[in-house]
């Protein structure tokens, strides 16, 4: 999920960035529904992956039910049983980087932008930005494709594109088993913002379904931060070609402008042509 950082300059409310995080969905929360225990930090931290605001929530699945899930980073998923089984090894000495679980490719992956008359359908600007992100993805020739469509029904999808109410931004999970993370929420403070905003949001949680980590992990530099998301060096893995230093217009940042474009960079291009 994404965060609303806000400045405040005399009596001027100036919204300069957006994180991945959401705080006040007070109905994913549930921090009592899963003990988050010593290993369980353990584990998160190992997988390189921040263990200091590690939150229990309910996430509500494709067919209505609803699982205990760790929300990990603000914008990542993962279940007890989906973190039982990434493996633990590799290093991180790069800004790009990604888990150890990738999609099996060559692949289509379906995807389905919600329709209909609910709140889970998804707002003109939400559309306009995932088919956005969706041709740029498809316009890199890699090894991994996607088919968009909008419709009521998600039969046959592999990631369905969901809208929920809340603050402007996302949230998704890493893939399992050669699949992407089947679902990615988009919120509904995203309503109002532009099409190249909207892409981005969308583009940067498809990301993470397919692997991707976000490239500030080590500072998180892009929400005015100096706190790293976990260094242990071990399951996250290094991109060759990819720079060192801080990317400030990485899609996979942490958090991300109200002047966003939705475009990849030269790196994030890098990335994606050497993971597929």
């Amino acid at each position: 999920m994404r965060k609303l950082k806000t400045i405040f300059a005399v009596s001027l409310i100036v919204v300069t960035l957006f994180s991945c995080n959401k705080e006040d969905d007070t109905n994913s929360l549930n921090q009592e529904a899963t003990q988050i225990s010593p290993e369980i930090l353990g584990k998160i931290s190992s997988l390189s992956l921040n263990n200091k605001d590690v939150k229990v929530v309910k996430n509500t699945k494709l067919d209505g039910t609803t699982e205990d899930a760790f929300l990990i980073e603000g914008d990542i998923l993962i279940t007890k049983a989906q973190l039982d089984k990434m493996d633990l090894h590799g290093g991180i000495t790069t800004e790009q980087y990604r888990t150890n679980n990738l999609v099996s490719a060559p692949r289509t992956i379906r995807v389905v932008g919600l329709t209909g008359t609910g709140t889970s359908a998804l707002s003109t600007n939400m559309r306009a930005g995932l088919q956005a992100a969706i041709n740029r993805y498809n316009s890199l020739g890699l090894s991994i494709t996607f088919t968009l469509t909008f419709s009521s029904s998600t039969t046959g999808a592999n990631i369905v594109v969901r809208r929920q109410t809340g603050s402007a931004g996302g949230v998704a999970g890493f893939p399992t088993g050669g699949l992407p993370y089947n679902s990615i929420t988009l919120y509904s403070g995203l309503d109002t913002y532009s099409t190249g905003v909207n892409a981005h949001v969308s583009a940067h949680e498809i990301g993470h379904c397919i692997g991707l980590r976000h490239t500030d992990w080590f500072s998180r530099q892009s929400c005015g931060s100096n706190q790293s998301e976990g260094t242990a060096g071990v399951g996250a893995v290094l991109i060759p070609g990819t720079p060192s230093g801080y990317d400030a217009t990485s899609y996979m940042r942490a958090c991300f402008s109200g002047s966003e474009t939705g475009a990849f960079n030269s790196n994030d291009i890098t990335a994606l042509n050497y993971l597929y």
